[in-house]
């Protein structure tokens, strides 16, 4: 048998090492392209169809000018007013003079303490309700007889218990944005496949254990999207609760400057109000997706 030279050897090294890896691990570079494109493509047609979306919003708007005969004030009417409140949002010329960034960083504390203690209320509940029977049939009840209550009417209850209206407002925040985590946990729990706890109970795993590795990691995707529309609703409701409260606060703000007939300043926290929301939802959406199922 023909012995293989030193030079032969080095010849196979250099070949082994010009060999190409499979496709499976180098993706060809016209393919990164198209997906490049694709994505780009998709960027272009959302900001597209965002722009056309906000068009249409701005030429009803204007329309509704017309029809009001200039009594709503006009897109550009609003938008110079605004820019006029963002130039200085944070002054503090006493309790009835602030500007709208003290009066949002109040509503945003307010809506943060009543949903985080609604979120912790609500979880719990919710995998009781969606694990057991027995919790289901004595919490369903309860939960059907309070959801439909409007934030309004629980004004009164929390300025009773709390005797303050800050506290009174964090309430109503509490109270009405927990059930859409705990409906959506309670969901979630009640979905888990039979195959998943049958694997549980043929490994042996704790009750710790099955909270941690199965029931928990199969409902997040649906209490995220609980979570989600519970911030929906916390942020919907305190406009409605700081006109009732007073004091500060984008609600607060709102109803002040009806009363001083400044419809523009009206209009421009409403626009504030939608953005505010807007990013709620989008940070939620961004949390939804990455712990969603494949």
């Amino acid at each position: 048998m023909k012995e293989i030279s030193e030079t032969d050897e080095l010849k196979l090294v250099e070949i082994k090492m010009k060999v190409v890896p499979k496709e499976s691990q180098r993706e060809p570079d016209d393919y990164k392209k198209k997906i490049f494109i694709s994505k780009l493509i998709e960027k272009g047609k959302s900001l597209l169809f965002t722009i056309l979306g906000l068009s249409l919003f701005l030429l009803f708007w204007s329309f509704i000018t017309s029809f009001t005969k200039g009594d709503l004030p006009g897109p550009k009417a609003t938008l110079t007013v605004l820019f006029e409140m963002l130039r200085d949002p944070f002054y503090d010329y006493g309790p009835n003079d602030k500007g709208i960034g003290l009066q949002l960083m109040v509503s945003l504390t307010t809506v943060l303490k009543g949903f985080l203690l609604g979120s912790i209320v609500a979880i719990p509940i919710g995998i009781l309700m969606g694990a057991s029977n027995i919790y289901r049939l004595l919490f369903y009840p309860i939960v059907q007889l309070l959801k439909p209550v409007s934030p309004l009417a629980w004004f009164p209850i929390g300025l009773v218990v709390f005797k303050d209206t800050g506290m009174a407002t964090v309430f109503i925040v509490f109270i009405t944005s927990l059930w859409s985590t705990l409906i959506n946990t309670a969901f979630g729990v009640s979905t888990i496949p039979q195959d998943h706890k049958n694997v549980a109970k043929a490994f042996g795993f704790s009750k710790m254990r099955y909270l941690t590795k199965i029931l928990i990691p199969y409902s997040l995707p649906h209490i995220i999207t609980g979570l989600r529309l519970s911030i929906g609703v916390a942020w919907l409701v305190i406009v409605a609760g700081e006109m009732l409260s007073g004091g500060t606060g984008i609600g607060f703000f709102v109803w002040d400057s009806w009363n001083a007939l400044s419809l523009e300043k009206v209009m421009s926290a409403i626009l504030i109000i939608g953005t505010v929301g807007l990013i709620f939802d989008k940070i939620f959406t961004i949390i939804e997706n990455k712990v969603s199922y494949k």
